[in-house]
């Protein structure tokens, strides 16, 4: 009886400590297999390009603490893992120099950088109307600090109303109201329809402020 038991409790011993064995091996296979993943930003580097030309997000660059506000500097970097560019006699590097100037992101030229638009805010109100956006530069610029960052800019966004259209309706068929419905307020359209354009006052006055660019589509926007 007690070798019987020895034999039955030396089984699952064993195959436990197979089980032990066979994790403990696959385990550095799948570390392994980890490690030869190529990183998401290898699909923004361009192959066998210029180091110079590469966007920012497929190198590493030691900042410049002497640089001036505003001046042109030159930075050191070096390319990120799993990327390869070449110099200008075409021979792969992997450390190089950029110029550039001397601010930081938000600093930029408006046309530097994308931002998100609004189509919440009004853009024919006074004092005129801002919204928070966020804002990326463009792949081939570069400069200091983050990439992507806030900033309020003013509503700046078209519904497809056309201004010659608005004006043209305004001074055809302005005592009907067509103008008011061409911009979406239907109210003030309806009051110029059965009022015959305020016995022409109206639509005089209207003619002057849609040629000003003082009435607007009613949902905020700006003319094309």
């Amino acid at each position: 009886a007690g070798s019987l038991m020895t034999t039955k409790h030396s089984q699952p011993q064993s195959t436990f400590a197979k089980s032990l064995t066979s994790t403990s091996t696959n385990t550095p296979y799948f570390k392994a297999a980890e490690s030869t993943e190529i990183p998401s930003y290898v699909t923004k580097c361009p192959s066998n390009g210029l180091c110079s030309r590469l966007p920012p997000d497929c190198m590493t660059c030691n900042t410049n603490y002497s640089c001036v506000y505003g001046k042109p500097a030159t930075f050191d970097c070096r390319v990120k893992p799993h990327v390869h560019c070449l110099d200008q006699n075409n021979h792969e590097q992997e450390n190089f120099t950029i110029n550039m100037t001397c601010q930081f992101c938000w600093q930029l030229a408006t046309t530097d950088y994308v931002c998100t638009n609004s189509t919440n805010c009004m853009t024919v109100s006074c004092p005129r109307q801002r919204y928070n956006a966020t804002c990326t530069v463009r792949d081939h610029i570069h400069c200091l600090g983050n990439r992507v960052f806030p900033k309020m800019l003013y509503c700046n966004w078209t519904g497809g109303y056309k201004w010659s259209t608005a004006l043209a309706l305004s001074i055809t068929l302005g005592g009907f109201g067509a103008d008011r419905f061409y911009l979406g307020q239907w109210r003030e359209g309806l009051g110029k329809l059965f009022s015959f354009g305020g016995l022409g006052i109206w639509t005089l006055i209207d003619v002057l402020l849609i040629g000003v660019g003082y009435v607007g589509p009613a949902d905020g926007s700006l003319y094309i």
